[in-house]
């Protein structure tokens, strides 16, 4: 039976992931000597080659990259292990790593993040913000927590809690206001030029699936990467596009767009929290949920909508 340890599975991990001797032993606090030995002590235990030294770095074998999956599942739970028995009596105590989509960190960290200080004053809190599928990979490798992000994610070895849905509006330029009295339908957006985030955002995908349109010549997705460009585009002329309410108070506010509803069904997204299937912070991930929709109700909801649900408009500040 191979005799395989804690510490050259974590050696061999961020050898993996950097894919150079000297960067992995830098990340390990050990020299290049030491984690080299681990690595090869490893190999003779698993009985099998891991990696290709070469001059460029380090290439895995196909048999490593197996065992790079498997080992950072391993080292995920184990410091869900340790995690639980440091903070196994206290809530949203300790490091917490928290992934967030870009279509949601700028508008609903603003007023969640001072919650969560007033609330849990002693928790150490990371954000790593970046696109779906890295987030949930990461997730699923043991390197985040939780992520906030939109649902459903469909994957064996994650767990979801939805939150609250978010609504879509049309968004024109300004010249371009419809009637209060007039609500947008998916056969308006047809022959319009639809602005849409690049390619991996999610939004993206969601907006194209309620206008029913794939890879057409009237959307453009080339390169725009935050929501603010998008809404800069649609001010200043160049297209259409959906944007979710949750946005609305931050990208709407002194901006020349007019913001329309859509009829019912009104297209929407569901935002909630995504953690491994084995994690034992179950309890904190949903206290967590609780404050993100009290965050949500008092700081993303816009004023509007918060006087009259469902109220209608035609221009960014009053619908």
């Amino acid at each position: 039976m191979p005799y395989v340890t804690l510490k050259q599975l974590r050696y061999f991990d961020a050898l993996a992931r950097e894919q150079h001797f000297g960067r992995a032993a830098e990340l390990c606090s050990v020299t290049q000597p030491a984690l080299s030995m681990q690595i090869h002590e490893l190999e003779s235990q698993l009985g099998f080659m891991l990696v290709e030294r070469t001059r460029a770095g380090v290439l895995l074998s196909d048999k490593g990259r197996e065992i790079a999956k498997r080992a950072a599942r391993i080292l995920g739970d184990v410091r869900d292990m340790v995690e639980f028995a440091h903070h196994a009596n206290d809530l949203l105590a300790g490091s917490l790593r928290l992934g967030v989509i870009p279509s949601i960190a700028p508008y609903l960290l603003p007023p969640l993040l001072p919650l969560l200080r007033e609330s849990y004053p002693i928790l150490e809190l990371h954000v790593r913000e970046t696109q779906t599928l890295p987030l949930t990979h990461e997730l699923v490798e043991g390197k985040l927590d939780v992520l906030l992000l939109a649902l459903p994610i469909n994957h064996p070895e994650i767990e979801t809690l939805a939150l609250f849905d978010d609504r879509f509006l049309l968004a024109l330029p300004h010249e371009r206001r419809l009637s209060a009295r007039v609500r947008a339908t998916s056969d308006l957006l047809e022959h319009e030029s639809l602005l849409l985030l690049e390619e991996g955002h999610c939004l993206r995908d969601q907006a194209l699936t309620y206008c029913n349109l794939q890879q057409v010549s009237t959307v453009n997705t080339f390169g725009v990467s935050s929501l603010s460009t998008i809404v800069e585009m649609v001010a200043a002329g160049y297209g259409i596009t959906l944007l979710p309410e949750m946005c609305l108070n931050v990208e709407a506010r002194a901006r020349k767009i007019a913001l329309t509803r859509f009829v019912a069904p009104e297209p929407f997204r569901s935002i909630g929290l995504a953690w491994r299937a084995t994690s034992p912070r179950v309890a904190d991930f949903r206290e967590l949920g609780r404050l993100i929709k009290s965050a949500w109700s008092k700081g993303c909801i816009p004023p509007g909508r918060k006087r009259q649900r469902g109220a209608r408009s035609a221009n960014a500040n009053s619908f």
